[in-house]
């Protein structure tokens, strides 16, 4: 399935959610499509908009992220590398992760600003909503779930415009309930499945994050 924009795949997913307005509901977006996605997903359904940045650490020579870290100080590795690699890894390049470490916090700091940190105590007792312009693998839902691990949610669930089939049965795993418009066999990279593929700075994206306009706290 191919979009003309993320804004017309998200138009698309908030009319499989309509049944939610009424409810006490946050919309996630985890990646900077997901909140083009994202917030006609949350204008549809009258919810909170935010987004859960995080910034990936890659090993030197490596073309998969190690790890990533939230602005929440939360740090996850990634599961595609087996417990012995990760160990391996992990001594040999303790300095160098930590290093990393702090220097990916200190940019989404700057990035985010006091504006776009998540206070997870304002998610309890809501429905989630995570989503993204597309999912390739389950990484960021992996950040996603341990960012969330303290929070004391209502439901949890996923909304995508496609998926790759590896990453559904992730999204399986974690979700209550699941919206993906389209599964996808033979991923060539999420611009590939948008006809335009425009996409404001960060800052720009703060601004559609404050500016939707049920930036409410229930």
């Amino acid at each position: 399935m191919y979009f003309f924009s993320r804004a017309e795949a998200g138009r698309k997913l908030a009319k499989l959610l309509g049944d939610y307005s009424t409810e006490n509901v946050a919309v996630i977006a985890l990646n900077t499509g997901g909140v083009l996605v994202g917030a006609q997903i949350a204008m549809k359904i009258h919810a909170s908009l935010s987004m859960l940045l995080s910034k990936d650490i890659y090993l030197p020579g490596e073309i998969n992220p190690l790890a990533a870290v939230t602005s929440g100080n939360v740090f996850t590795y990634n599961k595609m590398f087996s417990v012995g690699e990760l160990e391996e890894m992990k001594q040999d390049y303790w300095s160098y992760i930590e290093q990393s470490k702090m220097q990916g916090l200190h940019e989404l700091n700057v990035i985010l600003g006091s504006d776009g940190e998540i206070d997870r105590h304002l998610l309890n007792r809501k429905t989630l909503i995570l989503t993204s312009d597309g999912f390739q693998n389950g990484f960021s839902l992996d950040v996603a779930a341990d960012f969330l691990k303290p929070v004391n949610m209502r439901k949890l669930i996923i909304a995508a415009p496609f998926a790759t089939i590896s990453c559904l049965d992730r999204i399986h795993l974690l979700a209550d309930e699941i919206h993906c418009l389209d599964v996808i066999e033979n991923f060539f990279g999420t611009d590939h499945y948008y006809d335009d593929n425009t996409m404001p700075k960060t800052a720009d994206l703060l601004k559609v994050i404050r500016n939707t306009p049920i930036h409410w706290h229930h």
